[in-house]
């Protein structure tokens, strides 16, 4: 079968067409012809030669990609899943409890580019400990997590202040939120927009330097990017729990309209390295896909 991937680690040009075997489906698995894989910051890392935690030693060529639509084989369900590594192929092998049934009226482009983002969202806002009532800073909110979060806090009845390129002003407003300028003067601009009860950085770039400045309980400063700083700072550390009533549930608000998946580009899967590019850009909002079938 034809996937996206690379045989030695490096920057985005690196991604070729490869050919690798066709997996097989064990026990309490199904194989999905996939449709659509999201592309995450995380696929871009995985290239350039970092393994997740629970992935396999490498062993060239490396398929990036953790999140997908399409159909099982066999029975022709159209579902939304999620696993380590491997999407960016045409088909995958997943177990049973990491697919959950794609609502019709989702396309296969918003599927494919919900898992990853919309679970670490939702876990975060658990994590997070966030309230009807509060404020919540989400730096990067015009991003993958950062457009999730904010949806999902607005509708807890969360008060969220995002920040975000002066490009990307109306289109965090659009989610609920209060958007501020990110660079020069932020700091300024976000005490007055504030005060804040917690902190999502969802961006990177030091963000947690402003965070601590504008809350003083750094339990309730959490990053999905910067770890080291993270730990450095004494803030937490939020990775994704994932499972499948967490992305069933959010499908359900898809399907509802009452969350919105912003795609902002479809590449083919011969054009991985493109899609690489454009995530690496970090200026765009919501997420880059992969049309794969």
């Amino acid at each position: 079968m034809r996937a996206a991937g690379v045989a030695e680690f490096g920057a985005a040009d690196r991604l070729r067409i490869v050919e690798v075997p066709r997996p097989e489906p064990g026990p309490g698995e199904v194989l999905v012809r996939v449709r659509a894989a999201g592309v995450q910051p995380a696929d871009v890392a995985v290239r350039s030669g970092w393994l997740p935690p629970g992935a396999p030693s490498a062993q060239f060529p490396v398929v990036p990609g953790n999140e997908f639509s399409g159909v099982v084989e066999g029975t022709g369900e159209e579902v939304v899943g999620f696993r380590v590594m491997r999407c960016y192929a045409e088909y995958v092998v997943v177990p049973e409890t990491q697919v959950v049934p794609k609502p019709e009226g989702v396309g296969w482009a918003a599927a494919g580019a919900l898992s990853a983002s919309g679970q670490t969202a939702h876990t975060a806002l658990e994590r997070l400990g966030l309230r009807e009532g509060e404020t919540l800073l989400v730096h990067g909110a015009a991003g993958g997590v950062g457009t999730m979060i904010t949806q999902l806090a607005v509708r807890k009845g969360v008060r969220v202040v995002g920040t975000a390129s002066a490009a990307n002003q109306d289109h965090v407003r659009s989610l609920g939120a209060v958007p501020v300028v990110y660079g020069d003067g932020e700091l300024d601009r976000l005490k007055e927009a504030g005060p804040f009860d917690a902190v999502l950085d969802a961006a990177g770039h030091g963000n947690l330097h402003t965070a601590v400045r504008l809350v003083g309980d750094r339990s309730r400063i959490g990053s999905i990017v910067d770890w080291d700083l993270a730990k450095e700072l004494g803030c937490r550390w939020i990775g994704s729990d994932r499972n499948r009533d967490r992305l069933a549930e959010l499908l359900d608000l898809v399907a509802k309209g009452e969350l919105r998946v912003t795609v902002r580009a479809q590449y083919p899967l011969e054009e991985a390295g493109k899609a690489h590019a454009d995530v690496e850009s970090g200026h765009g909002r919501g997420k880059v896909v992969l049309i794969v079938g």
